[in-house]
């Protein structure tokens, strides 16, 4: 079965990635995004060259402000998605693939199956991730087949990459190796799908705000 990951990487993400401006939390949501899906890596090692290509062509004597640039690089990402992606072909996963690939799984010292989770409510479990980040909030995440994550909408940027399973979010549908992003503009409720629990790395910059009353009285403790 060969993985075909839909939700991709911003291009704003992917830049801040390439430029290495990202905080410890969110590179980790995107290298072990990347890990996961060739199409970004493509995309990735297209930025690296067309930013090595605009360093070289601007003139440091000119007066070319960094929304220009900017503006340069997106007319050519977006030349390159309209050509067919020839080298973005998903791998057949192997059948002792891990589940958390790197660099995911060296901050956690195991695969899924020999971590201590701990109990969130309702079946629900998480594990925090140390950072040497203040930025970021970094957890892994497994949501039990079938149920819902509580209503929420955020304080800040949210990034959600499945690892294992899948939920819907709305009329999407997120699989292996698909990212979310969401923002303080939007309100959700994922839902984890029924063929299997729903296992993802969730990374934030504030806390979560939750319509429940309950969830909301317990949410220091659980430190969501």
């Amino acid at each position: 079965m060969t993985l075909q990951v839909q939700h991709h990487i911003s291009d704003e993400l992917l830049l801040d990635f390439a430029s290495g401006t990202l905080a410890e939390g969110w590179s980790i949501a995107v290298a072990t995004h990347l890990a996961l899906c060739p199409s970004c890596r493509n995309r990735l090692s297209f930025m690296e060259h067309a930013g090595g290509e605009l360093l070289e062509a601007v003139d440091i004597d000119q007066t070319s402000s960094a929304t220009d640039s900017w503006q340069a690089m997106k007319r050519r990402l977006a030349a390159e998605t309209d050509k067919p992606a020839a080298q973005a072909k998903p791998r057949a996963a192997a059948a002792n693939d891990a589940v958390l690939p790197e660099p995911l799984r060296s901050y956690l010292g195991a695969d899924v199956d020999g971590l201590k989770w701990r109990a969130l409510g309702r079946g629900a479990y998480h594990i925090p991730i140390k950072t040497g980040d203040t930025e970021s909030q970094v957890r892994l995440l497994r949501i039990p087949a079938g149920k819902p994550v509580p209503e929420h909408s955020h304080g800040g940027r949210e990034l959600t990459l499945v690892l294992k399973g899948a939920f819907t979010d709305g009329s999407s549908v997120f699989r292996r190796g698909d990212l979310e992003e969401a923002d303080e503009t939007l309100t959700h409720q994922p839902v984890a799908t029924p063929e299997e629990d729903c296992i993802c790395l969730a990374v934030t910059d504030a806390p979560l705000k939750f319509k429940s009353l309950i969830v909301r009285l317990v949410q220091p403790v659980l430190g969501i």
